[in-house]
């Protein structure tokens, strides 16, 4: 009987809110502003393309990030069943094997949507998704390994969402301004998603998943994660300065500074304070990114300072 039910239980469609939570809206936030920062720094006309602007975006989060994170909760759903067990796998609101069918079909509709926007986001959808999945299924697992994790997130999250919104708004490669800030913005987030790690220490832990903070311990991890974070940063204060922009330049520098003093709260006890400094360094993170992009644009374009 209690098999019956079972397989019962996994024939039930999951409900519309808990397919959404498995999909992680909070999550979306990072590749869509990458995406936008991208478009940015293109330094493309305001002109038509810049309504494929909000549907970019739409690939970038919902889509991509929603399929990656739907694939992550499934090979996942024994760590969570630690760590979270109210995820939607675990507390069975998405039964049976439904986690893995909607990685699947949203893998789908995620390339479908890049064809839709042209070869560039093409492209750069199938790579994003094989990264989103080597990073959670196995044999590969990349997050199995802290440091291969962490860069995976980032080069996914923040680089590869970055030269796509600028390569759909030009229909053509990226000018090597916005690859270079692409690239910095992609390691600083490394030290992001190792704070991000610190959330699920104790499931991590006994699963055996070698995240920073699990391999070097929450102090070492938090201090390395800080030193990831800010020296790209600094890297893109010499940029700026180097293309003629110190007002972009100043700008960046003080939110690296204000980050600076945040981190030495967060230094003081990593472990409870990552989700605090998550909600405030990471947020002067993101504010530097957008006035980068800003003066990559005005550098592309061939403006003043």
């Amino acid at each position: 009987m209690r098999d019956a039910l079972a397989t019962l239980d996994a024939r039930r469609a999951p409900s519309p809110a808990a397919v959404a939570e498995l999909l992680k809206p909070v999550t979306w936030f990072a590749p869509m502003w990458a995406f936008l920062c991208g478009a940015v720094s293109s330094g493309a006309a305001f002109d038509w393309r810049w309504a494929l602007a909000p549907v970019g975006m739409a690939l970038a989060g919902p889509f991509v990030c929603g399929a990656s994170q739907a694939a992550n909760d499934w090979f996942d759903r024994h760590v969570d069943a630690i760590n979270e067990p109210n995820r939607p796998i675990p507390s069975g609101r998405v039964p049976g094997r439904w986690g893995l069918w909607i990685a699947v079909l949203w893998s789908a509709a995620s390339l479908a949507l890049g064809a839709v926007l042209g070869v560039w986001a093409f492209g750069a959808t199938v790579a994003a998704l094989a990264i989103g999945w080597a990073y959670s299924a196995p044999p590969v697992r990349l997050k199995a390994d802290g440091w291969a994790g962490a860069a995976a997130c980032g080069l996914t999250y923040e680089g590869l969402a970055w030269f796509t919104g600028a390569a759909v708004l030009l229909n053509a490669a990226p000018p090597p301004e916005a690859l270079a800030l692409a690239v910095l913005y992609s390691v600083g987030a490394h030290g992001i998603m190792t704070l991000n790690d610190f959330k699920a220490l104790k499931g991590d832990a006994e699963m055996g998943v070698r995240s920073l903070p699990v391999a070097l311990g929450p102090e070492r991890a938090a201090k390395i994660a800080c030193v990831v974070m800010a020296l790209p940063q600094l890297a893109v204060v010499g940029l700026l300065v180097s293309w003629e922009r110190p007002i972009h330049a100043a700008a960046v520098a003080a939110l690296v500074a204000a980050q600076l003093v945040l981190m030495r709260t967060l230094l003081k006890d990593p472990a409870a304070k990552a989700p605090w400094y998550n909600a405030t360094g990471v947020s002067l993170f993101v504010l530097g990114m957008m006035a980068s992009a800003v003066a990559a644009r005005s550098v592309v374009l061939g403006g003043g300072a």
